[in-house]
């Protein structure tokens, strides 16, 4: 396929999709679904301009699916204005952790006893299909940092911390299959891959996150200098937490979640309670006296660098998504398996959203919404080929692409009809309590 007739389908695309996204919010269908089609269309099973195969091209895959995580992470992390230690991130902890334990025993359950898979592989599913995802997860998450909504909340933030959390039992799935050093008795495993990893990982995000911020608004406040350029600072520390953690061999994904949302900490520690349009009300200010502005200043820099990721999130879900319908073919459908899909989406799920969060605040239509919003994606892709990239056999990796490409294929598409009807009677439900009492602080 020649870079002149991408270029031409590319600009198609993206052309269309500005120009029905106003009516896609109207209809139970996401732009993903479309997206999904398109790469269809134009895979192996249509018009076969896209050929890509997990097995063949893994680590191809493995790098357009960890940028595409890394942008729609730092962007969740601005989204959540919640200081990291309040009761309202109880619920995003639950699920993100003992939620995606439960998940991964479940599915480890079912590898073993129903699909024939040995203990290490089924470890390996589970921990490929635990994780729910930032990047399609979009319409069920946060529309703003100021969105209090706990169902919003919690999926977002769950879909911010468990890409990472479910990393160390990726490494046990493989090491049980010997693509890894476990350790004896998995004591290495466990204080390598488990403890230092996940706290270093926040820690160096958390740290990046705080210094690179207030850097930036002290440089602005007393030099006026540094001023312009918020899409390069993004960028810059999604690069900088993610190269740091990684070099230490602790989790790039969790440190990028932390470094977003200690930079959206600090706006909230400079701005207090005032929300985005106070401060950011129509003045005859420029906008270099806003950003070197003491209060305007930043939540300023804050919302220009969300703003452009937000962006560059919805041209990663274009090229991902496109790419999964390319990935799409006769090879890798196997009906005899697709029992397990439902399994997934109606059983395994939520019982451990229902069995995680027990003990803790939210309602019924909550907790099923949460239960039903698993939506796998990027995620479980990514883990997928980085597993075929570090020398998953053949025998096992064919059914495990299979299992994977389909259970996100069926994703895209249920959750993608279902989000709308679904969000829009929540929010009917939701909205006459929401009006009728003020917003806790956080």
């Amino acid at each position: 396929m020649t870079f002149t007739l991408w270029a031409i389908i590319v600009g198609v695309v993206f052309i269309f999709m500005a120009l029905s996204a106003t009516v896609l919010k109207r209809l139970p269908l996401t732009s993903s679904i479309l997206y999904l089609g398109i790469g269809i269309l134009l895979g192996p099973i249509g018009l076969g301009f896209i050929k890509l195969d997990p097995l063949k091209d893994a680590e191809l895959l493995e790098r357009i699916t960890e940028v595409a995580l890394l942008i729609s992470l730092f962007t969740g992390g601005l989204k959540l204005r919640t200081p990291l230690l309040k009761r309202r991130w109880r619920l995003p902890v639950r699920l993100a952790v003992g939620s995606m334990l439960i998940t991964i025993s479940l599915i480890t359950v079912t590898g073993v006893f129903f699909l024939g898979l040995p203990l290490g592989a089924a470890i390996l599913l589970g921990a490929i299909l635990a994780p729910t995802d930032p990047v399609l997860a979009s319409d069920v998450q946060v529309e703003n940092a100021y969105d209090s909504d706990k169902l919003k909340f919690s999926l977002t933030g769950e879909a911010g911390l468990n890409d990472g959390s479910a990393t160390p039992f990726v490494y046990l799935g493989m090491g049980l299959l010997g693509l890894q050093e476990l350790g004896n008795f998995g004591i290495k495993w466990f204080l390598e891959d488990v403890l230092w990893a996940v706290i270093v990982g926040i820690a160096i995000g958390a740290l990046f996150g705080t210094l690179v911020g207030r850097l930036v608004m002290y440089i602005r406040r007393v030099h006026k200098h540094a001023l312009g350029l918020d899409d390069f600072l993004g960028l810059g520390l999604i690069a900088l937490s993610y190269g740091v953690a990684t070099l230490v061999h602790a989790y790039g994904f969790l440190a990028v979640f932390a470094a977003g949302v200690a930079l959206r900490r600090l706006e909230r520690q400079s701005s207090g309670e005032k929300v985005i349009e106070e401060l950011t009300a129509v003045t005859n200010q420029s906008k270099e006296e806003i950003a070197t502005d003491p209060d305007k200043g930043p939540v300023y820099m804050v919302e220009s660098v969300l703003g452009f990721n937000e962006q560059l999130e919805r041209i990663a879900e274009v090229a991902v998504v496109l790419l999964l319908g390319g990935m799409l073919s006769a090879t890798y459908f196997s009906w005899h398996v697709f029992w397990f899909i439902p399994l997934l989406f109606l059983v395994i799920r939520p019982i451990s959203v229902f069995v995680g969060l027990i003990g803790l605040p939210s309602t019924w239509p909550q907790r099923w919404l949460m239960g039903w919003f698993g939506i796998r994606g990027v995620g479980s892709i990514y883990y997928l080929t980085y597993a075929i990239h570090h020398g998953l056999p053949g025998d096992l990796a064919q059914p495990l692409v299979s299992l994977v490409l389909m259970v996100v294929s069926v994703s895209v598409v249920l959750h993608g009809i279902s989000v709308t009807p679904l969000m829009n009677l929540y929010s009917r439900k939701t909205q006459p309590a929401n009006e009728a009492e003020p917003v806790p602080p956080h």
